[in-house]
């Protein structure tokens, strides 16, 4: 008897975690299970923030998928999706490889929004994966070098756009990690300018006052100069235009403003909502009932006008359901229909600071970066248990991994 084929697209948090509760909720031989996935490593977008200002190694943000994963139970391929044919039920990957399947997921991520301002999609670097912020290092390397030739200030003038969780964790971890690279390149860090723009009155305009007032705070004791209310007009390679007729003379503009679905859903034959793939109750592409979609590109409508956010935390909580309801819709079992549970949020600043919200309690300080600390090593804890906690702290590669770093 032919075996189901469930084919998964993306590993990142939604896809991976779905394929290891597949693991372990099927049953011997009752299904193949396939993960496709654009590189062979699966990296924590949490955390990408230090591949950009190089304060961690490697692997601790980028892990092997096929040491993540079970090869008994789930096959693994790299290879990036061109489309999918749903009429013949098939994912045609690049270069003409196609895999059919019964069940597939589409959880391919998310793709940056430039809301059309001139030069950013050429000249900003982007905090959009692995690859990119990998980039964004090697161009702070690059510019600590040239400066050195030719003592331009514009090249150690590092503008970061965007104050919410992804923009203020970079600004503290370039705070914290630029004075290192200036000791190894004999450069005092009083020449080093880091500056904040945000369209917004404030940094994280969408926690408490207190927790605004902090953050505020603690970037300024960084002296970081904070362009509040304040939008970009263009980037070019040499600066970046804000209102009021003010130029920020600059070699590198971090862009951390916003994300919208991965284009590749529009190749997909299937309904496309504000750029993403609009989904049932049960995580069903509407009108499909065996094509699942989470994460980044699902548009799941929590109420008649909001859809839940782009978050690793909502992205998680879908895997747990739709692994199940895959599996109940293979069974012809009863699915079960998501409900998302706002667990809090929690953002570093830096090694030793952190604001976060948990319920009605408000985090901030040493607490609040020990707790982010907890919820990334949770992370690792339902990824590969105990062990890859401890491989993760002391006992991880200082190999780099190996890409081409550009945009």
């Amino acid at each position: 008897m032919r075996k189901p084929k469930i084919v998964i697209l993306g590993a990142g948090y939604g896809g991976i975690i779905t394929g290891k509760k597949l693991e372990k909720l099927l049953k011997s031989g009752e299904a193949d299970v396939t993960l496709i996935n654009k590189h062979d490593y699966h990296y924590i977008t949490t955390q990408l923030h230090k591949t950009g200002a190089g304060t961690a190694a490697d692997r601790q943000i980028a892990m092997n998928i096929p040491e993540l994963i079970n090869p008994e139970k789930t096959r693994f391929v790299k290879g990036t999706v061109e489309s999918v044919d749903i009429n013949r039920q098939a994912v045609n990957l690049e270069g003409g490889e196609s895999f059919e399947y019964d069940y597939l997921l589409i959880a391919l991520g998310f793709d940056v929004e430039t809301f059309g301002i001139p030069g950013i999609k050429e000249h900003a670097f982007q905090i959009r994966s692995f690859r990119t912020t990998k980039a964004i290092y090697n161009q702070i390397l690059r510019q600590f070098t040239l400066y050195k030739e030719d003592q331009d200030p514009s090249r150690l003038t590092f503008v970061v756009a965007g104050g919410g969780f992804t923009g203020i964790e970079m600004l503290g971890e370039l705070a914290e990690g630029l004075p290192k690279l200036c000791k190894e390149h004999n450069t005092p860090f009083e020449k080093v300018k880091i500056a904040a723009v945000e369209a917004a009155p404030s940094v994280i305009p969408f926690f408490p006052k207190e927790s605004i007032e902090y953050t505020t705070e603690v970037l300024k004791k960084f002296n970081i100069d904070m362009y509040m209310s304040t939008k970009i007009l263009e980037c070019t390679p040499e600066k970046v235009v804000l209102e009021g007729n003010v130029e920020l003379p600059t070699r590198t503009l971090i862009w951390s403003c916003g994300v919208k679905g991965n284009p590749i859903v529009q190749n997909c034959g299937l309904p496309v909502e504000k750029g993403k793939l609009p989904v049932d109750s049960f995580l069903r592409v509407k009108g499909k009932k065996n094509i699942f979609s989470i994460g980044d590109c699902a548009l799941f409508m929590k109420d008649e006008k909001n859809a839940l956010p782009p978050t690793a935390q909502v992205a998680l909580q879908e895997a747990d359901v739709c692994a199940r309801n895959i599996i109940a819709a293979l069974r012809g079992g009863e699915l079960k229909a998501f409900e998302y549970h706002h667990k809090g949020s929690v953002a570093s600043i830096g090694n030793f600071s952190a604001v976060g919200k948990v319920g009605n309690f408000r985090l901030s300080g040493l607490f609040a970066a020990f707790m982010k600390q907890v919820i990334e090593a949770r992370y690792l804890l339902n990824l590969g248990g105990p062990a890859l906690i401890i491989k993760q702290h002391f006992g991880v590669s200082k190999e780099p991994v190996q890409i081409t770093a550009k945009q």
